[in-house]
């Protein structure tokens, strides 16, 4: 019986690569001092995930409680590692560590129920607007709709803007309901319904991406994907930073309103 063997050396690096990387995280023993050095040279990681997300919260938001969240979401990343999975560890950590940020300030319901409502009030008339003409509504049909000025959409784009930032890259890793950040689920026995409902959400936010306006799909990858600041993307585009909120708000948004007719038809 003859075996194939790959005698390729990039391809005989990589699974070398591989292999390495397999022992030091995902065969790692949980507790051991290798797990802890592992912790302790990835920290820096998790001061950047959380400034990052910081600089879009109140003050009133316990930083300390953020990074604690931090390191949970580290220390699930560690234990989780696969590169088999063809992601750096640096990338999957990255949504691990933010989706237990988000899953503490879920938790924490740091943003007022007034700026919930008029969230809901924008994302409901985006949908309905949406339905109507078949495309997503420009800048100036959604403030003809909602009775107010375009100087005025924007200033309620701004207001509700804490109530649109969500961790987009998180659908596709991060288990649903937070249990990702909450206990160190077995991934080795994947849920099949979990993995459907992940995959599809993964399938529906990237329809949705590549209907919005180039800007905001520009926006939305330098921010989550690329890891910019948005004082740094509006440098890069030579707008005022309130811009890009107010662009990745409205972003958002159609996002959300695609969701939320998702669940309401139940397709």
């Amino acid at each position: 019986m003859n075996i194939a063997v790959d005698t390729n050396p990039a391809a005989i690096e990589r699974k070398r690569k591989q292999q390495e990387l397999s022992q030091r995280y995902h065969q790692i023993v949980p507790g051991s001092a290798a797990e802890e050095e592992l912790v302790q040279e990835n920290l820096p990681l998790v001061k950047t995930v959380v400034g990052r997300l910081a600089l879009s919260l109140p003050l009133h938001v316990d930083m300390g409680d953020l990074y604690s969240s931090g390191l949970v979401g580290l220390l699930n990343a560690i234990r989780n590692y696969d590169p088999r999975g063809g992601s750096s560890f640096e990338s999957y950590a990255r949504v691990r560590i933010r989706g237990a940020v988000f899953d503490e300030l879920r938790r924490m319901d740091w943003v007022p129920r007034s700026v919930h409502a008029k969230a809901r009030r924008v994302q409901t008339m985006m949908q309905q607007l949406e339905q109507g003409k078949g495309e997503l509504p420009t800048h100036l049909e959604m403030a003809r709709a909602l009775k107010l000025s375009p100087t005025r959409y924007e200033e309620l784009l701004e207001e509700i803007r804490p109530a649109t930032f969500i961790c987009l890259d998180c659908a596709a890793v991060a288990d649903e309901e937070g249990e990702g950040s909450r206990g160190i689920a077995d991934e080795s026995q994947p849920d099949p319904a979990r993995c459907v409902a992940r995959r599809e959400l993964t399938r529906m936010i990237a329809q949705r991406l590549e209907l919005l306006p180039e800007m905001q799909r520009k926006v939305l990858a330098l921010y989550y994907f690329e890891d910019l600041r948005l004082r740094k993307i509006a440098e890069a585009y030579g707008v005022t930073e309130s811009r890009v909120c107010q662009i990745h708000c409205q972003a958002i948004l159609a996002i959300r309103a695609r969701l939320q007719e998702h669940e309401v038809l139940g397709a």
